[in-house]
């Protein structure tokens, strides 16, 4: 079955003042909890990447771990976690940003990649695009051959995809744009 971007659009949750009043919050996890849009959502990804030869999905914490390894597993490539502080066992990088309601850190394994790695850095939605800048600034650093971006939903009033401005080399889509 083949379902449109509307009904996937419909069926996001959207939960006012959180985490913080003020905030319109979009709960993907209601894509996921349905087969056949969970389904849908991973054909269309893997149709995004499927000839892009990636050797690593890298998933930012917590949502972008969902997706990320199903992503991964399709495409035949491994899966890499991105993390808060204190949440990987072996030698990490860090990079501190700011987000729309405050500030974090997100971290990787030193060994995470190499230079003959092609990776999809994915996350579930991209609102001001500090942390996905964070994270593909960490994924830089390790010096794979390519780096391409991708979310679920991008938020196009709060214009996320500025802060790639100066990234030409970096591909960045989304599923679904709000």
């Amino acid at each position: 079955m083949i379902m449109s971007k509307e009904k996937l659009i419909k069926s996001i949750r959207e939960v006012p003042d959180f985490p913080i009043p003020g905030i319109l919050f979009y709960d993907v996890t209601t894509l996921f909890k349905d087969s056949e849009r969970l389904q849908e959502l991973s054909d269309i990804m893997y149709e995004m990447y499927k000839d892009k030869g990636i050797t690593k999905v890298v998933g930012i914490e917590s949502r972008g771990f969902i997706m990320g390894p199903i992503l991964a597993t399709r495409l035949g490539a491994g899966f890499i976690p991105i993390r808060k502080p204190g949440k990987l066992p072996a030698e990490t990088m860090e990079e501190s940003y700011d987000k729309e309601y405050g500030k974090d850190t997100v971290q990787i394994h030193k060994d995470a990649l190499n230079e003959n790695d092609v990776v999809l850095l994915h996350d579930d939605l991209l609102a001001t695009g500090g942390t996905m800048k964070a994270a593909c600034n960490l994924v830089k650093k390790l010096h794979p051959k390519k780096v391409y971006v991708n979310f679920i939903i991008e938020l196009k009033e709060l214009n996320g995809k500025q802060v790639f401005e100066n990234d030409q080399d970096v591909d960045i889509q989304s599923v679904l744009s709000l």
